[in-house]
C-alpha cells in the first residue's frame, strides 16, 4: 500500500506518501513530467526518505539504529511542516507518515492524498533487494507485509483522497490512471 498526496494545480503543493517504491524511480520522472514541473526543481523534493537522509547525515536504517522510529517519525512530521512553503512540488513519503493525524491533516492542506495499493507479493517483490524499509529487515516476507498492510489500512483510507490500484500496471499506467482521477477530483 502506498498513499500519494498530489494536486496538479499551479501554486500548490503536492505530496506522495509512498509505502512501496519503484526501484528505477522511473514512475517519479513520469509523474513529475505528466504534471508539467522540472525534474530537476520537483525531484528534489519527490523523494521523502533521501530528503531526511540527506538532513540527518544517514540513511534511514542507521536513523532508526541510532536514534528509534519515534525520533524518525517526528522528523517526517517536521518535514510535512516544512514543505507546506514548497509550490509546484511531489513528495514520495514513506507509509508510516499517514499513522499520524497530524501528518495527514498537514498533507491535506495544498493537495490531494492519493493511496497507491499493491498486493503484498508485489511490495515483497518491489522491496525485496532494498535495505532501505527498516520496518520490513528482517521480515521480508509476504506473511509480514500482508499483517502490516492490515493494520495501516484504516488510516491510509481514511488519508486517502484517491486510490489506485498499482498490481500489474507499468509506470506509465499508474501515472495516467492518478492524473485522470485527481483531474476528474477538482473538476
Amino acid at each position: 500500500m502506498a498513499i500519494t498526496k498530489i494536486k496538479p494545480i499551479r501554486g500548490t503543493i503536492s505530496k506522495a506518501l509512498a509505502y512501496i517504491e519503484n526501484p528505477d524511480k522511473t514512475d517519479e520522472k513520469l509523474l513529475v513530467s505528466s504534471f508539467g514541473c522540472s525534474i530537476e526543481t520537483a525531484a528534489k523534493e519527490f523523494e521523502w526518505t533521501r530528503r531526511i537522509a540527506e538532513q540527518q547525515g544517514m540513511s534511514i536504517s542507521k536513523i532508526f539504529e541510532t536514534y528509534g522510529e519515534e525520533y524518525f517519525r517526528n522528523l517526517e512530521t517536521q518535514l510535512l511542516i516544512d514543505m507546506q512553503s514548497k509550490q509546484n512540488v511531489i513528495i514520495s513519503c514513506g507509509g508510516g507518515v499517514a499513522m499520524r493525524e497530524r501528518n495527514v491533516a498537514e498533507m491535506k492542506k495544498n493537495g490531494k492524498v492519493v493511496l497507491l495499493k499493491a498486493d503484498p507479493q508485489t511490495i515483497l517483490d518491489r522491496v525485496k533487494d532494498s535495505d532501505e524499509r527498516p520496518l520490513l529487515n528482517g521480515h521480508k516476507n509476504v506473511e509480514y507485509i500482508a499483517d502490516l498492510m492490515e493494520a495501516r489500512r484504516a488510516k491510509y483510507e481514511a488519508a486517502a483522497d484517491i486510490v489506485v490500484q498499482t498490481d500489474g500496471k507499468s509506470a506509465l499506467e499508474i501515472c495516467e490512471e492518478m492524473i485522470h482521477k485527481l483531474r476528474s477530483a477538482d473538476e
